[in-house]
Formats: C-alpha cells, sequence, structure tokens
C-alpha cells in the first residue's frame, strides 16, 4: 500500500467509527474486555494525539510526551473527529522514507507511523462495529497489509524452536498465503505456498482477526488443519498490550 492509501484508509474507518459510535459510548466492546465503546473512542485518539505529535516533529521521542485530558462524552466524538482529520493531515505530507522516531528498530520512518495509524484503526472500527452488532469484514487491502505488519512487528524477538515446523497461513479470498517458520531462534516469513506443521486457513480479514485475537481460532470462518498445538503456540505468541 501506499502513504495516500493509509490516509484515505485513515479517514474512512476514522469515520464509521464515529458514526457507530454516536449513541452508543457506554456500550460494552466484546473485543476489549472492560472498555466501552467511550473508552475506545477515547484510547483510539490518544493514540492518534501521540503519534500526531511524533509525526509533526513537536516530540523526538516518547519522553516528553503528555496525554491530553479526555474530554467529556458530549465533546469526545468531536474531539476525535478533530483528531483523524489533523492526523490524516500530517500524514499525508510526509515521505514514507521520512526518518522518525517509531519503537520498530528495523523501521524508523514516517511509512511506518502512516501504516500503524490505518492498521491501528481499522482493527478498532471492527471493535466497534462489532460492540454495536454491525460487524464486517476488514478491508481487503488493509486486511492483507496488516498481517504483513503484524508479522513483521509483533512477533517476540526471539522465535520459539516448537515452531520450526512452521505455520501456513493461506486468505481464502486469493489475497495471499504466509510460512512462519522459526529458524535457529530468528523467524522466518515467507510469502508463499508451502506446507507448514499448521495450517490456518480464512479470509485475509478473518486471518488478520485471528492475529489480533479478535476471533477464536475454533471461530465458523476459521479452518485449522495440522498440529493444533503449534497453531495455539503460535497465535499466543505475540503480546497485544
Amino acid at each position: 500500500m501506499y502513504a495516500k492509501d493509509y490516509v484515505s484508509a485513515l479517514r474512512r474507518d476514522g469515520a464509521t467509527m464515529a458514526r457507530a459510535a454516536g449513541g452508543a459510548l457506554d456500550r460494552d466492546v466484546p473485543a476489549c474486555p472492560g472498555w466501552t465503546v467511550g473508552d475506545l473512542v477515547w484510547h483510539t485518539g490518544e493514540v492518534h494525539f501521540f503519534w500526531r505529535q511524533i509525526a509533526s516533529g513537536a516530540l523526538a521521542g516518547p519522553e516528553h510526551y503528555t496525554e491530553p485530558d479526555r474530554p467529556a462524552d458530549e465533546e469526545l466524538l468531536d474531539w476525535f473527529n478533530y483528531g483523524v482529520a489533523n492526523t490524516a493531515s500530517t500524514l499525508e505530507r510526509l515521505t514514507p522514507a521520512q526518518p522518525m522516531w517509531t519503537w520498530a528498530p528495523s523501521r524508523q520512518d514516517a511509512g511506518f507511523v502512516q501504516r500503524r495509524m490505518a492498521q491501528e484503526t481499522a482493527v478498532h472500527c471492527w471493535d466497534i462495529l462489532a460492540a454495536v452488532g454491525e460487524p464486517g469484514p476488514l478491508d481487503r487491502e488493509i486486511a492483507v497489509d496488516g498481517i504483513d505488519e503484524f508479522l513483521g512487528h509483533f512477533l517476540p524477538d526471539q522465535a520459539p524452536q516448537e515452531l520450526a515446523g512452521g505455520v501456513h497461513l493461506h486468505a481464502t479470498d486469493g489475497t495471499g498465503e504466509w510460512l512462519i517458520r522459526a529458524v535457529d531462534g530468528e523467524w522466518l516469513v515467507e510469502r508463499a505456498h508451502a506446507k507448514g506443521a499448521a495450517a490456518v486457513r480464512g479470509s485475509a480479514s478473518d486471518l488478520l482477526l485471528l492475529l489480533w485475537r479478535r476471533i477464536r481460532p475454533d471461530a465458523a470462518a476459521i479452518e485449522v488443519l495440522g498440529d493444533e498445538d503449534v497453531c495455539a503456540s503460535f497465535l499466543g505468541l505475540a503480546s497485544l498490550d
């Protein structure tokens, strides 16, 4: 995906989040236990706020970051919408290769931030839509890119030996296949049609939601083949805090 695609996705999914949250701020979000829709709107907006400070050059890193005050519920959606628009405008002025701080050692550039804001917003948009009874698939292009991002940045540094046999992710909507293996303690991720100790089949959207633990491997939309223990071990590895 290109920078303009990430910015467009941020605007689209941010607007959908705000629309779905209207009149439902007190509703519980099953995907985020203990949080209401209002809590999730606030969280997503605060994430936007932080990365906007990084992207604009107002902050060189997280050391001197100060969290904004949470708006009252009657002001929350206006604050969120303003933040989405401001964040999108800030990000679209940047070239992906522009150096800047990120938490990912392998990607210290604006492209990481552009992608992260689109992906963060897409998944939390799904969370809110599911909470208000409007669940639907993630955009296919975002979902495929989100799988690539997850496998590149959210797996633990150390690849456990029990995954040497590999896990094969197969998007049944024709959008991609991935083989993830542990090789000498490091991850080897290939975009390939190949056999692993376990295989997981589903649409790109469902595979990404599975990786982010929004749906379970026994969900009707997911098919697990081969070693179920290997699959469970892989899906439990990433720290999502």
